[in-house]
């Protein structure tokens, strides 16, 4: 009876999860403005969607702030992790630590409503950032996301064996030398996790971002948060399919690449 129940409880899991997402899918390709009512199938609302230039410079904002901020996040977050696991004697390493465990339990309001004051601080003070815009959402970003990637990174150095490192220094080997030749490549799958994860985290975020950016700053879901509350649109659906193909195809990829490296 366990057997049978089991699979009949996955599969109303797996609806639960993918229904919605299958539905908006296909409801994409409606002929009809209204979501809610068939009129047929058209792929008309996708050549509306990359018409709207409100949503494709949207797009291309939250794309290039993804990166940016994902990239120095990662740099600054590995340099933390090796502070945290390696350099066991540096004073303030518990205070540190608890710093970086900060961002990850915090309300994302909070952060946002932090970030803000110091900002408009620091223009009364130093005159910079100027006004709220890319800067600004750009160093949020960097905050929140260097947290994330902190975690992961410092989870391998953590389960790391220190003897091939030091046999490479007993060798004769610069530090330098080897954290590039032997750490940073058994690190690297933790550096592609953190900065993925950071990436995804800058491109989903929209309560801080509201925060901190300004009139010349609006990312993608902070276009589609303020269409949706107008009433869902179809090319809004014809946005989140292709999203929804966008990571499938990742995710896809990434297994046939590990599937082939085994």
């Amino acid at each position: 009876m366990k057997l049978r129940f089991t699979p009949v409880v996955a599969l109303l899991g797996f609806l639960f999860l993918y229904g919605p997402i299958v539905s908006l899918v296909i409801y994409s390709f409606n002929k009809s403005k209204l979501v809610t009512v068939w009129g047929g199938w058209s792929t008309k609302w996708y050549a509306e969607l990359f018409a709207n230039q409100q949503i494709m410079d949207a797009a291309w904002l939250s794309l290039k702030i993804g990166v940016i901020s994902a990239s120095v996040a990662t740099v600054l977050g590995t340099m933390m992790a090796m502070v945290l696991v390696r350099f066991k004697r540096v004073r303030g390493r518990g205070l540190m630590g608890g710093m970086v465990t900060g961002p990850l339990v915090m309300p994302d309001v909070i952060i946002g409503l932090s970030l803000l004051l110091l900002f408009v601080s620091m223009e009364s003070l130093f005159g910079w950032p100027a006004g709220r815009g890319l800067t600004t959402i750009l160093i949020a970003h960097i905050t929140f996301n260097m947290a994330f990637v902190t975690v992961v990174v410092q989870s391998r150095l953590s389960d790391m064996d220190d003897s091939i490192e030091e046999a490479a220094l007993d060798l004769g080997a610069s530090p330098t030398r080897v954290f590039f030749d032997i750490t940073l490549p058994m690190i690297a799958p933790a550096l592609i996790s953190g900065w993925l994860l950071a990436f995804t985290l800058s491109l989903d975020d929209l309560v801080i971002s509201s925060f901190v950016s300004g009139p010349g700053a609006t990312t993608l879901p902070m276009v589609i948060f303020s269409k949706v509350r107008l009433g869902v649109s179809p090319d809004i659906n014809a946005l989140a399919a292709l999203i929804v193909a966008a990571v499938s195809i990742g995710i896809i990829t990434s297994a046939l690449l590990m599937r082939k490296k085994r």
